[in-house]
């Protein structure tokens, strides 16, 4: 599948998904590193593989964007 999107800024053209996560639903280890949140946020792939496990919203867009991704919500 290819997840370049037509007229993304140069160097944005690979799509991250970023979704919320309850921390109830994670594994027991991941849970004791939540520092008390209820919600986290997680950054997939188009094939729907998770890249990465942040505190908050803005930090995961700010975390796509770095490595020349583009973040789009997932409901």
């Amino acid at each position: 599948m290819d997840t370049r999107f037509e007229g993304l800024p140069e160097g944005e053209g690979k799509i991250v998904y970023v979704r919320p996560v309850s921390v109830a639903d994670l594994p027991e280890e991941v849970q004791a590193h939540a520092g008390g949140l209820k919600t986290i946020y997680a950054l997939h792939d188009a094939d729907g593989d998770r890249l990465a496990l942040v505190k908050d919203r803005a930090m995961a867009f700010v975390i796509a964007r770095a490595n020349d991704m583009a973040p789009v919500n997932v409901h």
